[in-house]
């Protein structure tokens, strides 16, 4: 009988019922955390007597959480709290930030590396010296001298025997102990020279492999489709309330293997995907002899030898990024708050002193906020204050996109000006030089395999496509919409009016920031606001996702191995069949029925897909219960109390933008003035749409590097060959 007792099996469903320890949780807990512990500490440290408000801790949670996940609504005047009440809420700004998140992912992640290699070290060490003790005992019983003087003779040597005084014998012999698959002739290719099949099960028995190892490779024969589940034992599908494996992948997604890593021994020659098409040039990195580059920069079909000098490119890049991201996070801030600060103080400090507030406090909280997407601000009336302040209006724009849509497009040019300086300036020459160089390529061409946040060429032009697109829609639909609209035109001037919607449009998205009181614009450009806050998300995070290195796998879709022309069919295929919303193709349907090829723009499609139903639902849920909370106000105040208002406050919270429709008698937030229970419900509104935006739990620049990762790759690549190789026999029939 257990210790527990009684208690034993309740407590392992509960344990059952628990999220898997992954990324996503580990967010969910350190945002969880950090909210409920500062709420505390923000409550405690009212001080009513020295005239500052007494918020309650409802309010108190309600902002910490607002600021930790940069939502930016307010249910209290922040101008009314104390300095330190300020601070926190300025201090909590930068700890939810993305890029503060994935910095300290980076830091993480090199940390794991660095520990990794100590590991292989100390394995090499130990396999040298036993190979060294094994070579002097087999010369003491040959020679019959004294194991001092053999010592000795070994330690003149070097304790390693060279591989040019090997007798011919001996040369056979250390052949028979080379693995089946390294060897030359009818092995390479995974047959015996009896014409037997030969499986790298043997090879990891016949050699001790030291470092970092990697499953023996699986071969196919050519024709030959592994079925789903061959040989593997069916399992229950976890029953866990919670999956944490993020927006569109498979509950059950992870590294392991989804059929047995040798079930397949049929042999085919695996370097023959990489001849002839267009896979990448996997020799301006390290010589591969078998090795060729997939889609979303996978490397398959890498010996051990090989995965190391992959390992080591992985870790100078993640090396780079560990000092790069944090000096980007600091210096943007620094110098922004340095701007803002002392144009306010300089140029409007009666603005903030009519509010009791130091300038130079609040052009820096406006900095801070502006860089992180917040759209906090310690003014009752926000950035309408500052309608003629063109420099402020200019910087804080920049601070908004530096900080949120365009940070990868910024942190591409960064790392892409310095490998040009360093590849065509004279003053950087040298090997060690050229090595920085060829770490910066690796990044530049594979970045998704060392951050999150860091895309290729082809995706980072999609974005900076889409982000242009999008502000643009936004700033000619202010000035077109806004025509005749005498509430603007009254108080704004042309010239004037073209600055603010220019600012409007970047902060509407994510900035969280009103230049402009948002009742007084036309109902049809707030209706186009709230679909700009309910996307605001989509163009970073669906980039994010297709670009993932482990994508199929995530999803549970897999593409083929397409050369040039087989791309180009794929291609003129969707453009025949344009339908949008399309049933995703599941991997038992990839492996048996392969009657469809999955380009890139279906994956996309499916992403899209995936984010538009986990959107959906909460905001029809919270919508539905705050009504219903909210009932007597809106029976005695529809006007302000309206369903449209509740929507736009409801999409900005889960949007993590901030703006808000307001009320005519305050200056804080719509939420402001609803009840206690409907502000819970906004809280954990706001928190789960700061997590929308995350990567998938399997996503190789949030994961720790280790060799289940690598096999995952490895296998995802032989169900790319076997579908492709599927397909050249359907069409050959």
């Amino acid at each position: 009988m257990t210790p527990l007792g009684p208690l034993a099996r309740p407590l392992r469903f509960l344990r059952r019922q628990l999220p898997p320890m992954n990324f996503i949780s580990l967010h969910y807990a350190y945002f969880f955390a950090v909210s409920l512990g500062s709420a505390v500490v923000f409550w405690g440290a009212n001080t009513p007597s020295h005239g500052t408000l007494q918020v309650s801790f409802t309010d108190s949670l309600f902002l910490c959480v607002s600021a930790m996940t940069l939502a930016g609504l307010n249910t209290v005047n922040l101008s009314e709290l104390n300095t330190f009440q300020q601070f926190m809420l300025f201090t909590l700004i930068m700890l939810g930030s993305a890029i503060w998140v994935s910095g300290f992912v980076v830091l993480i992640r090199k940390q794991a590396f660095e520990k990794r290699f100590k590991v292989v070290v100390e394995e090499r060490k130990r396999h040298r010296r036993g190979r060294s003790r094994s070579g002097i005992g087999l010369r003491v019983r040959s020679t019959g001298r004294k194991s001092t003087d053999v010592t000795k003779e070994a330690e003149k040597e070097g304790d390693v025997p060279k591989p040019s005084s090997m007798s011919d014998g001996a040369k056979d012999s250390s052949r028979d102990l080379t693995p089946p698959a390294r060897r030359g002739g009818p092995e390479m290719n995974g047959f015996s020279a009896t014409g037997d099949v030969v499986d790298d099960t043997e090879s990891e028995v016949a050699v001790e492999r030291s470092g970092l190892t990697f499953a023996g490779d699986t071969r196919f024969a050519r024709g030959q489709v592994p079925p789903l589940n061959a040989g593997q034992p069916v399992r229950r599908r976890g029953s866990n309330l919670f999956t944490m494996q993020g927006v569109g992948a498979r509950p059950t997604s992870s590294l392991s293997p989804t059929s047995p890593t040798r079930a397949y021994t049929q042999s085919m020659d695996v370097a023959s995907p990489a001849t002839g098409k267009s896979k990448g040039d996997i020799g301006q990195y390290f010589p591969s002899v078998g090795g060729w580059i997939a889609r979303n920069s996978q490397f398959n079909n890498l010996s051990e030898q090989e995965r190391e000098k992959l390992g080591g490119y992985e870790y100078r890049a993640v090396s780079f990024l560990a000092w790069v991201v944090p000096a980007y996070f600091v210096l943007w801030q620094l110098l922004g708050c340095i701007g803002c600060a002392a144009w306010v103080a300089l140029n409007r400090p009666d603005t903030a002193r009519a509010n009791g507030l130091n300038p130079w406090w609040v052009g820096a909280f406006n900095a801070v906020s502006a860089f992180n997407n917040s759209g906090m601000s310690l003014l009752d009336a926000n950035m309408t204050a500052f309608q003629t302040g063109y420099y402020l209006l200019i910087t804080m724009s920049l601070l908004i996109l530096a900080g949120n849509t365009c940070y990868p497009i910024f942190l591409r040019v960064i790392v892409w000006c310095m490998w040009k300086a360093l590849t065509s300036s004279k003053y950087f020459a040298g090997e060690e030089w050229d090595e920085r160089a060829k770490t910066l390529r690796f990044l530049l061409d594979h970045p998704r395999r060392c951050y999150t946040n860091l895309f290729p060429s082809q995706h980072t032009w999609w974005l900076l496509a889409a982000v242009v697109v999008l502000n643009g829609t936004d700033w000619a639909a202010f000035e077109i919409l806004n025509i005749n609209n005498e509430a603007l035109d009254s108080t704004l001037p042309t010239n004037v009016r073209v600055m603010d919607g220019l600012f409007q449009a970047f902060a509407v998205r994510s900035g969280g920031f009103y230049v402009v009181a948002i009742p007084t614009l036309r109902i049809s450009l707030q209706v186009l606001y709230v679909v700009m806050m309910y996307i605001s998300v989509y163009p970073v995070v669906i980039t994010m996702r297709n670009s993932n290195v482990y994508e199929e796998r995530s999803l549970g879709i897999y593409a083929e191995d397409q050369d040039e022309e087989g791309e180009t069919e794929s291609m003129r295929a969707d453009q025949q069949n344009p339908g949008f919303l399309r049933r995703a193709l599941t991997i038992r349907d990839q492996l048996t029925n392969n009657t469809a090829r999955e380009s890139n723009s279906h994956f996309v499609r499916h992403q899209l897909r995936a984010q538009l139903a986990h959107d959906a639902w909460w905001i029809v849920l919270a919508l539905f219960l705050i009504m219903i909370i909210e009932n007597t106000e809106f029976v005695s105040n529809p006007t302000v109390y309206s369903v449209f208002n509740f929507i736009f406050e409801i999409v900005s919270a889960y949007g993590c933008v901030g703006i808000s429709v307001g009320v005519p008698w305050a200056a804080y937030s719509f939420c402001g003035s609803w009840r206690t229970l409907s502000k819970l419900i906004l809280c954990a509104v706001m928190l789960r749409g700061r997590h929308r935006g995350l990567p998938v739990a399997i996503d190789k620049a949030v994961l720790l590097p280790g060799e289940e990762g690598w096999e995952a790759e490895e296998e995802d690549g032989r169900i790319r060959l076997a579908r492709t190789m599927s397909r050249g026999r359907q069409e050959g029939v």
